[in-house]
């Protein structure tokens, strides 16, 4: 199971947002990736923003990345402010791409 949820976090990597050109991987923006049932995924995540106008159309990539992946057949893409998302959450990888590091 464990490799199945790398696969899906390695598939969110494509997912980019649009504003910073980044991953939402490296972004940080997701908290977790669990099997909650065999080929059912729950995704726990938040946007930079409550007011993200692109927020909407990440969480459809999120969706329609992870539906494609084999062996799963359901997606559950939950959206939460707590914690709130900061700067602090962006991986190394993603500071040295924002020029961060």
């Amino acid at each position: 199971m464990e490799a199945r949820l790398d696969t899906v976090r390695e598939a969110l990597r494509s997912v980019v947002d649009p504003e910073l050109h980044l991953n939402i991987v490296d972004l940080g923006l997701i908290y977790s990736i669990k099997e909650s049932a065999p080929g059912k995924v729950h995704i726990t995540m938040t946007l930079t923003t409550p007011g993200c106008p692109v927020g909407s159309a990440i969480l459809q990539a999120v969706e329609r990345v992870v539906e494609q992946l084999p062996g799963i057949e359901e997606v559950d893409v939950e959206l939460t402010f707590e914690p709130r998302w900061t700067p602090e959450f962006i991986t190394d990888e993603g500071r040295r791409f924002l020029n961060m590091l």
